[in-house]
């Protein structure tokens, strides 16, 4: 639909109808405000205090702490609690206690020495035996051109942590390094529950 234009006549009809007219919604008239008066409060204005002098990164910690070093097998039994005697610990850690059965898992892989190792726990906890002795060996020695460094001794850090999973820790009492005189750093005195 296109929109004309009014004529002259009807535009003046349409002026004095709208005049006549009263609208639907009345608006009401603002009121004026008086504009908010200003607190006679002032608060005092704070100047910043000047930074002390400081040197760019003098509170960061030397580079030498930022590393993480893992710790080894060794250390991470040694932070174990004492779960047996603490007297007939110290004769285990001195050497004074001799293992009443040893097994040796040197040159064997993962997969024959975890079985091997089941066995014998199991046979020494049936017989009543208390105190074993597990020798893994330290180790291959590393290869100093081998261009990525790796842990030496796979059965070292592997049989803790077997001693830690069904069925061996329902047995296992206790783990521990061995003495120099029964292997050091490369065999483990078990200490084994009591049969019930």
């Amino acid at each position: 639909m296109s929109r004309r234009r009014l004529r002259p006549d009807e535009l003046d009809l349409w002026q004095h109808v709208a005049k006549s007219a009263d609208p639907l919604h009345k608006r009401p008239k603002p009121v004026e405000r008086p504009e908010p008066t200003k607190p006679a409060f002032r608060q005092p204005e704070v100047k910043p205090q000047p930074l002390p002098a400081f040197d760019i990164g003098e509170m960061t910690p030397p580079h030498t702490q930022t590393h993480y070093f893992p710790k080894t097998t060794g250390q991470r039994l040694k932070a174990e609690p004492v779960r047996m005697d603490s007297k007939a610990f110290t004769r285990l850690k001195r050497g004074k206690l001799a293992p009443e059965a040893r097994i040796d898992l040197h040159g064997m892989t993962l997969d024959q020495a975890h079985p091997a190792l089941n066995r014998f726990i199991v046979t020494s906890h049936t017989r009543g035996m208390r105190l074993v002795l597990v020798i893994t060996g330290k180790g291959a020695r590393e290869d100093p051109y081998d261009p990525m460094p790796h842990r030496r001794g796979v059965l070292k850090r592997q049989v803790p942590m077997w001693m830690r999973q069904a069925p061996l820790s329902l047995m296992v009492l206790q783990v521990a390094e061995a003495h120099i005189r029964h292997g050091g750093a490369g065999a483990y005195y078990v200490y084994l529950r009591r049969e019930r």
